[in-house]
């Protein structure tokens, strides 16, 4: 018997209906090792060294994962493939310290995705686990004395940190900016304009086009009505036509941005929401993983995506040949596939086994923005 390691049960559920007998999947419920809430726990004076110790809550967890992996051949490791997941990795081989362990990683929970990972095991990326923890213990130092002003200050229970900070930071600096303005009169004149017919009578509004006059800075109302009642005198004549033809390319598929703006635009989600409903979707096996800022789509995922318009929407729908799309952030790590569905005829009207309407909703917000790209 073998023993996969994930983080969510939900996951393991996943993993467990395609897996066979010879694969126990069990989950560590998050992380297993944190900083201590009781104290500050990093060592400033030691090259800020995090004073890591077991969760209280997952002891038990800790016990069945002992057991197990006592019974177990071979241990993989398969949490998510971020710093976070790989942090995790790494605690629970500490713990289990025993025994082959390898790390296994995949992006999306499909039996050939998971199947190419055990094949290919590899050691836990090291500058992963290192970034995981700098970006833990500069979490420590911001916010753990900075938190309680805020309790004290405004309200109990709200955190600050790294990004919290920052971002109170952007919000004042804008705020000062809007008190520092000075506003500026201007005003904008249209006129309501239609082809001249004689035999036409004049309350017939049909063709009737509203143009605006732009190559003359309007400062006050005086001057805009004299403007006006020079142009109620004045006769209008089109003097030329310009015609371009217009491309207009789909959305590029999801990243994690886009996929938060989108939830927070089209369904008033905060992106904390919209990220929950997407980790569901995703430890379902339905999405690929959902933390990404790359544009990239597999070949595979890219044929089968194009084998399903010809099917479902005919030749006339299908481009000669695929878009591809560029990161425009220079700090992107692409490491990863943009968000799409794992299998494109899983669309949401077949209902694809989604137990809610907000996963529901998600889901075909996804599957829709692929298709289309």
């Amino acid at each position: 018997m073998n023993l996969i390691v994930v983080e969510s049960p939900t996951k393991a559920r996943t993993l467990s209906r395609f897996l066979g007998k010879d694969y126990l999947v069990e989950a560590t419920m998050g992380h297993i090792k944190d900083l201590p809430k009781s104290k500050l726990g990093v060592d400033i004076d030691h090259n800020f060294t995090p004073d890591y110790e077991v969760v209280p809550k997952r002891k038990e967890t800790i016990e069945k994962l002992k057991d197990e992996s006592q019974k177990a051949k071979v241990i993989f490791l398969a949490s998510d493939p971020d710093r976070e997941g790989e942090a995790i990795a790494a605690h629970v081989k500490e713990i289990l310290g025993k025994k082959k362990i390898s790390r296994i990683v995949f992006h999306e929970i499909t039996r050939e995705a998971v199947e190419e990972a055990i094949a290919n095991p590899k050691e836990i990326d090291k500058n992963l686990v290192d970034a995981q923890t700098a970006r833990r213990v500069l979490d420590r130092l911001v916010g753990y004395k900075l938190s309680p002003l805020l309790w004290r200050k405004v309200r109990r229970g709200l955190s600050a940190g790294r990004v919290q900070t920052v971002a109170v930071r952007l919000i004042v600096e804008k705020e000062r900016e809007i008190k520092a303005f000075k506003p500026e009169e201007y005003w904008e004149i249209y006129v309501s304009l239609k082809q001249f017919t004689p035999e036409v009578k004049s309350a017939d509004t049909s063709g009737v086009f509203v143009v605006q006059l732009i190559e003359q800075e309007i400062k006050n109302e005086e001057q805009a009505k004299k403007i006006v009642g020079d142009l109620k005198k004045a006769k209008y004549a089109v003097s030329d036509v310009r015609k371009r033809e217009v491309v207009k390319s789909p959305y590029p598929p999801f990243t994690t941005s886009t996929m938060t703006q989108a939830g927070a635009r089209i369904f008033g989600w905060s992106a904390k929401r919209t990220m929950s409903v997407a980790q569901r979707l995703y430890e379902e096996g339905l999405i690929t993983y959902h933390r990404t800022d790359s544009f990239n789509i597999s070949q595979a995922a890219i044929t089968k995506a194009r084998e399903f318009i010809k099917k479902t929407y005919g030749e006339k729908y299908l481009p000669e040949s695929p878009k591809y799309y560029k990161t425009t952030s220079k700090v992107a790590q692409e490491a990863h596939e943009a968000i799409r569905p794992t299998d494109v005829n899983k669309n949401p009207t077949s209902g694809v086994g989604l137990d809610s309407p907000e996963v529901k909703r998600l889901y075909e917000l996804i599957w829709r923005r692929f298709v289309a790209c």
